[in-house]
């Protein structure tokens, strides 16, 4: 499929990387940002903790990060509030903890670290509005929160280039909920209807405003089966991040690679096998190639354009697991820079 004639960009990040997808076990975030810093020198990332509870979650986490847009806790659930409150202080007081942590540990770093937040569609289809829905039934409030986002997240990824002025910062937007926005499987409040079908046109735009605010490159994540690939193109991001065992079609993945996309390839599995052990380096870096080979791209091209993650989050596995897969991860990344 691939030709290897395309002049292949410069990725920003270097060869043979392997990173995390963002979600750790645990409630320490001093530990989990030691180990990150240590098993995942090439690309480490900013530790995410949701065992902490909310405002540790991904989408209270994001909330927080949002302009002039309060949240708080109803029922179980984020939603839109008049003004900030004792759930705003609670992101802000976990985010603020984080920070310090990467602040400190990765003082002297000079090589890229990556943030992660929801993106805009998963955001607007998991926050509710004060009347009751989802942000996601008002094409209105969906294009306020995307400005807020942008916004929010321009402003802390400037936060994080401050702290860390030798290093470079990459952005992950993660979007599990962006397949069923696009297919129209959000369920309503009741559960008895879906919201509207949300184009790709639409959703690329939404995702793109956040692209071009931030001003680093952005991959957007999605652990989903059916990644929309054009919309992610269309959005103009670096990479993207997916789960390698959801990759039924190689065609559309094959043109965004030859387009210059970059591929986090999660391919070592979140919860251990029946035997309890993880993947070894080989068996995760055989996985890449063998995807690499099928696509008929150039070898020399794999360890520039492709980063070795889990498939997923590991909030839930346990400790010891999690440290045998970022292990298996970052050696598999030096592998495949093997000739």
């Amino acid at each position: 499929m691939g030709s290897g004639r395309r002049a292949v960009p410069d990725f920003p990040w270097p060869a043979g990387a392997a990173t995390g997808v963002g979600s750790l076990p645990g409630t320490d975030i001093a530990e989990a940002q030691r180990l990150i810093m240590g098993e995942l020198p090439e690309l480490p990332h900013l530790a995410e903790l949701p065992d902490r509870g909310p405002g540790a979650d991904m989408i209270g986490r994001t909330a927080g990060l949002l302009v002039e847009l309060p949240v708080q806790i109803y029922v179980g659930r984020w939603q839109m509030a008049p003004r900030p409150g004792k759930d705003q202080r609670r992101i802000a007081d976990l985010m603020e903890r984080d920070l310090d942590q990467l602040s400190e540990q990765a003082d002297r770093f000079t090589g890229p670290v990556k943030l992660q937040a929801a993106g805009p569609w998963t955001l607007a289809a998991s926050l509710d509005l004060q009347i009751g829905g989802r942000m996601l039934r008002d094409s209105g409030a969906v294009r306020h929160l995307t400005e807020s986002l942008a916004e929010g997240l321009r402003r802390h990824v400037a936060e994080v280039q401050k702290r860390l002025p030798q290093a470079s910062v990459l952005l992950q937007l993660d979007e599990p909920s962006l397949p069923a926005v696009l297919a129209g499987r959000i369920p309503t409040e009741s559960g008895l209807g879906a919201y509207k079908v949300v184009d790709g046109p639409d959703a690329a735009t939404g995702l793109r405003t956040v692209v071009e605010a931030v001003g680093v490159p952005v991959i957007v994540h999605c652990c989903a089966p059916a990644v929309p690939l054009q919309v992610v193109r269309d959005a103009r991001a670096a990479a993207v991040a997916l789960d390698l065992s959801f990759i039924k079609d190689l065609d559309p993945l094959g043109e965004a690679l030859e387009a210059g996309l970059g591929l986090f390839a999660g391919a070592a599995p979140t919860r251990p096998p029946a035997d309890g052990r993880a993947l070894t380096s080989a068996q995760v870096a055989d996985r890449a190639r063998k995807l690499w080979s099928r696509l008929g791209f150039p070898a020399a091209r794999l360890p520039q354009q492709v980063v070795i993650t889990p498939a997923c989050g590991l909030a839930g596995a346990n400790h010891a697991y999690v440290r045998e897969v970022l292990k298996a991860c970052r050696d598999a990344g030096r592998r495949l820079t093997e000739v």
